[in-house]
């Protein structure tokens, strides 16, 4: 028996990229659709605020809809919003960061600037992760999760979103897998050997590098793949083996062996060189990470004898673009593997005047050096749960002159927006920037000011 469907009027979009609608008096959120069409929808949920559904035929289409560019939107669950045109994403969100400083952060005087478009809109990604699998047509697949459906995995012929060279060496690994029959793991009965495929670019540099993940054991015949793969892509400046033989099925591994090249590659952010290597965090759209940190410093207006105090650090990128505007930086993270890299950009870059500590951001702030106020500015850049409580408190009770934040997730911004204006602090801007198109993604950066 087929479902029924209903006809709907779309209206907006929400939060993730779902369209809305109304049906009954109620909400309806809907998988797939565009504001200003009439659409067909099954109703696949009803709860008591809100119904959830999915679009099965458009009757009318948005004026804003375009033809998508990849040949796998229909199946990837990647690129959310590539039918909708740029421009109409942009606004969307933007209205996204309005509302969630309005709705949930109750702040209605910031001033929320236009937000700054991505520089590119394909090809923009470093850095890429595609999952082997086992079934399909060659006994695997090898690419990215098919949408709605996280076990399972289609065969990427192009992706859009890293480069050309990326795509050239996913064909070829899979054509090397099949040739040498190299076993592909299996996530229910966990065997097999072939898990994931990352590749690494520098935009700014031009270097590539590849890590292989696998279960446990040495990479077979490794001399002969390394020989096959300089040859046929000779683009490739690293190649690493990453071991992981734990269930959780992460791209990362407990062991790690350079099997081509120097271990890592090398890119520019706003002339600074920063090493990366396979396992280190790093923007994923580094042309846009100047604009960001740009836009960033703009708001904050550091000085020459400011101190920065850099939360959430990370490898350092913030507070090593930050250390020829400011007198000292002091940067925090609690992933070690991250200090390590932070320090190393650091010694990189010839910069003295920067440290950086391995440690909970909470337990930092309660350090005596904090508390005697050596740093006037402090930058928080959280991951998307924002501020833990105890060190928001701790934030506010410290009053720095300034605090820039930087955010990936805008309603998190608001809840900690609330907390710091409440305690005594002014937010009068705040600026989306688009790192990720065709996504629904945003980042912003907003000042604070002690009153």
């Amino acid at each position: 028996m087929s479902p029924k469907l209903v006809e709907l009027e779309i209206i907006d979009l929400a939060n993730e990229g779902k369209a809305v609608a109304h049906l009954d008096g109620k909400v309806c959120f809907l998988k797939g659709g565009l504001p200003g069409e009439r659409v067909l929808a099954e109703i696949t949920r009803r709860k008591p605020r809100y119904n959830e559904g999915v679009v099965r035929e458009i009757l009318k289409k948005s004026d804003q809809r375009i033809a998508a560019q990849c040949v796998h939107f229909n199946s990837c669950g990647g690129c959310t919003w590539q039918d909708l045109a740029y421009n109409s994403q942009l606004e969307f969100k933007r209205k996204h960061v309005v509302d969630c400083i309005e709705r949930i952060g109750g702040l209605e005087e910031v001033r929320v600037g236009d937000i700054v478009p991505s520089k590119e809109v394909f090809y923009y990604r470093n850095k890429m992760e595609f999952s082997f699998h086992t079934g399909g047509t060659a006994g695997f697949t090898l690419g990215l999760h098919r949408r709605g459906h996280f076990d399972e995995i289609f065969d990427v012929e192009q992706c859009l979103l890293q480069s050309e060279l990326s795509n050239r060496l996913i064909t070829w690994f899979r054509k090397y897998a099949t040739g040498e029959n190299i076993p592909v793991y299996d996530v229910k009965e966990h065997v097999g050997y072939l898990r994931f495929l990352m590749i690494r670019e520098g935009k700014n540099t031009g270097q590539t590098m590849v890590n292989i993940v696998t279960n446990y054991g040495d990479f077979p015949d490794e001399e002969k793949m390394i020989g096959a793969l300089n040859a046929a892509i000779p683009e490739v400046t690293t190649v690493v083996h990453n071991q992981n033989g734990k269930k959780s099925n992460i791209a990362a591994g407990e062991i790690e062996k350079v099997l081509y090249g120097p271990g890592y590659i090398e890119e520019t952010l706003s002339d600074f060189k920063f090493r990366i290597r396979a396992n280190s965090f790093f923007q994923t759209n580094p042309r846009q990470a100047e604009v960001l940190y740009e836009t960033a410093f703009d708001l904050l207006q550091p000085g020459n004898d400011d101190r920065l105090l850099d939360l959430y650090c990370g490898a350092g990128s913030i507070g090593i673009l930050a250390s020829r505007r400011v007198a000292e930086v002091a940067g925090v993270e609690l992933v070690g593997e991250a200090v390590r890299a932070a320090r190393e950009n650091a010694a990189l870059n010839d910069i003295e005047n920067i440290n950086f500590h391995e440690g909970d951001v909470k337990d930092f702030l309660n350090r005596t050096e904090v508390d005697n106020n050596i740093f006037n500015i402090i930058c928080i850049d959280p991951p998307r749960a924002g501020l833990h409580p105890k060190a928001l408190k701790r934030l506010a009770l410290l009053k720095p002159e300034k605090i820039l934040y930087i955010s990936c997730n805008p309603a998190t911004f608001a809840r900690d927006a609330a907390a710091l204006v409440e305690a005594g602090y002014c937010l009068p801007e705040v600026i989306p920037v688009d790192m990720f198109p065709h996504t629904t993604h945003v980042e912003l950066t907003g000042i604070f000011y002690a009153r």
